[in-house]
């Protein structure tokens, strides 16, 4: 791919911000260089900007090099840098599907970006003609959500390859939040071979550090290095950085929790399908349920913001997706220990 035709005019000819940590490799004995305070209390100097010792024990885990990795603000910071690098503003467009994450159009609004949405089927399935219908000679990016949020589930790998493959001349984005939950494989095993591709993955999941924002992409070494020259300089804080490399010291922590939350999502899924008003409990490849409800006397959506509120009012918390395209009368429920799911269980049999 000839990243050229897809990158900003501006973001080719940009020269980045040159930081005092950039110019310098190593450890010295005297910092007097980025007028920091001098005085040692654990925070006073300037992080990493390029995160090295992070980025180490994630290629590590992840099997893939330290220069196809870019670590952002969450993913958010991710999502945001596609739209600023690849898309002009007024005049190009992305597609997505519907329902999915947020945050994509969010970012899109925000860039002035066109944000083209392809409906999924009725199962949450894509559509690929659907999606070819939306693109044309602007459409610069191409989002897929995987497993998808708020439906739950992931897409084949073959399915998501078809799309790399069909268009080479896209930035083609596969968001991985949930991956650690799912058996259906990860994008990256197919990194090396498609030069369009990025992947997102996350801490905040599986790694249980969500109050860290930290957010990761994935794609050919390229693309890293123009995420690199348009992210802010000190874009990953110190304590963000040391927390991460606590939680990839220690994985058998993170598999730990991927596989008692895995229990505990069938364990969920079995409990809410024996309540006499929920209609439907989706698959899930992720570490939560999209669940239709329907009491008697109300329609899906009336049943869905009613238990929504009920719950609230006991102090439990769930998502109300009801007004999100195809989840009409659909709650999102994340999976929570041992303890939450039977105290959701005992109040919702209350109803």
């Amino acid at each position: 791919m000839d990243l050229s035709r897809v990158i900003r005019r501006n973001i080719l000819a940009l020269a980045p911000y040159s930081c005092a940590r950039d110019e310098f490799k190593g450890e010295a004995s005297v910092y007097i260089d980025a007028n920091e305070s001098p005085y040692n209390n654990g925070v006073n100097r300037y992080p990493d900007p390029l995160q090295h010792e992070v980025k180490v024990l994630l290629a590590a885990r992840k099997g893939v090099s330290e220069d196809q990795i870019f670590l952002g603000n969450g993913s958010d910071e991710a999502i945001d840098l596609v739209y600023r690098i690849f898309c002009e503003p007024r005049i190009d467009n992305v597609v997505a599907i519907s329902p999915s994450y947020g945050m994509y159009q969010v970012c899109a609004d925000v860039n002035d970006i066109d944000y083209r949405p392809v409906s999924l089927t009725d199962d949450f399935q894509l559509d690929l003609p659907a999606i070819a219908s939306k693109v044309d000679e602007h459409t610069k990016v191409l989002w897929i959500c995987s497993p998808n949020n708020p439906s739950g589930n992931a897409f084949e790998l073959r399915e998501l390859e078809s799309l790399v493959k069909t268009y080479r001349d896209l930035i083609v984005v596969v968001d991985e939040a949930y991956i650690d939950f799912s058996d259906k494989g990860s994008m990256l095993t197919l990194l090396d071979q498609y030069d369009n591709l990025i992947v997102l993955q996350t801490f905040s999941k599986a790694w249980g550090q969500a109050a860290i924002r930290c957010g990761i992409a994935f794609a050919n070494p390229e693309i890293i290095r123009y995420f690199n020259r348009v992210k802010y300089p000190y874009n990953i804080n110190v304590l963000t950085q040391q927390a991460a490399i606590r939680a990839l010291s220690h994985p058998e922590v993170h598999d730990r929790h991927v596989e008692e939350i895995l229990g505990g999502r069938e364990i969920l899924r079995i409990l809410l399908g024996s309540l006499p008003f929920v209609e439907h409990v989706y698959p899930s490849d992720a570490n939560f349920l999209l669940v239709r409800v329907k009491l008697d006397g109300m329609d899906n959506g009336q049943s869905a913001d009613y238990i929504y509120r009920y719950l609230q009012n006991k102090g439990i918390i769930v998502r109300n997706r009801t007004r999100v395209h195809l989840c009409q009368g659909c709650l999102r429920i994340t999976v929570g220990t041992s303890d939450e799911i039977a105290s959701l269980y005992e109040t919702l049999k209350t109803i």
